[in-house]
């Protein structure tokens, strides 16, 4: 029973819903409730049964390899997803710059006291008590013209006139890399909290600097961290909507607003869920390899 309940758990809450997407992929759009045929009937027995498959085709997942909409909206999304992880990755290990984030705020949570690791792992998990929804209404009032970027910007006399922050890419670029900055740090803090002091010790009595000792000791043994906050970090991003909808501009669609533009606007329920479908396929390959890096990860902690 107890190796049971999640694999029932799982069939209920993934499977089964996924087996309805797949099939809504392979149906016909039609002006009706649903809004796709064929519909299961399992009261029409075998011949219905029969019929009913017949019916399903490959339409939909035809359609998305044809059509540039759809190609290049998958092509954003890896973009974005990519350039995002890169820049939270960038942030995570670049200890000489001011703006560098991540992997100093990771690094001074592992080294900070036992007694205040609690309250500054408290303090990233924070900003996740508060709707995300608000968070990045809130970048579209720093991020606008008379925003308090481009104040602070021209006050600095960084900058002569407001520059046009929202509405593109880089507006995209700065919420992603705000709003899963917390899921490179929890994985880099578990990484680094793990490390032994007592080896940075015996690279220093070997005469290693400081700086030599992080980049041959702490760095290669926190890279199990880095790769577990790039990959938190790159799959959500790909499927993103909200960032994207509210902080880009309309060259900015990533798959996320295609797949709800194709559900909600166009009524197309089996382009949608073919879009679904394939978004999946696309991200089963980290989601294997994030799979494949826990396991080896918890076979080491085990040896």
């Amino acid at each position: 029973m107890v190796i049971l309940l999640p694999y029932l758990w799982l069939a209920i809450f993934f499977l089964a819903p996924f087996v309805i997407v797949l099939k809504i992929s392979l149906s016909q759009s039609v002006l009706a409730q649903p809004p796709y045929t064929p519909v299961l009937d399992l009261t029409v027995g075998w011949q219905g049964l029969k019929e009913f498959a017949a019916q399903l085709s490959l339409d939909s997942f035809r359609l998305l390899a044809s059509d540039s909409l759809y190609l290049l909206s998958y092509v954003k999304s890896l973009q974005v997803a990519a350039i995002s992880t890169a820049l939270l990755f960038a942030l995570a290990i670049s200890t000489a710059l001011l703006f560098a984030l991540g992997y100093p705020i990771a690094y001074g949570m592992a080294r900070a006291p036992r007694a205040w690791q609690p309250m500054l792992v408290m303090a990233v998990v924070l900003p996740f008590w508060t709707s995300f929804l608000i968070r990045i209404y809130a970048w579209i009032n720093i991020l606008q013209r008379d925003g308090l970027l481009n104040d602070v910007l021209m006050r600095l006399h960084i900058i002569d006139a407001p520059a046009a922050w929202l509405s593109s890419d880089t507006a995209i670029y700065i919420g992603m890399v705000y709003s899963y900055l917390p899921f490179m740090v929890l994985p880099l803090y578990a990484s680094l909290e793990k490390i032994d002091e007592s080896l940075l010790e015996a690279a220093s009595d070997l005469g290693c600097p400081s700086w030599k000792a992080f980049w041959l000791v702490t760095f290669p043994l926190s890279l199990p961290g880095v790769a577990a906050g790039a990959l938190l970090s790159f799959i959500p991003i790909v499927g993103e909507f909200v960032i994207p909808d509210l902080l880009g501009g309309s060259e900015s669609q990533m798959i996320g607003q295609t797949l709800w533009t194709e559900f909600f606007s166009n009524r197309d329920w089996p382009v949608a869920s073919a879009i679904a479908i394939a978004l999946l396929g696309l991200l089963l390959v980290p989601l294997l390899f994030y799979e494949r890096l826990q396991q080896r990860s918890l076979e080491g902690g085990r040896t």
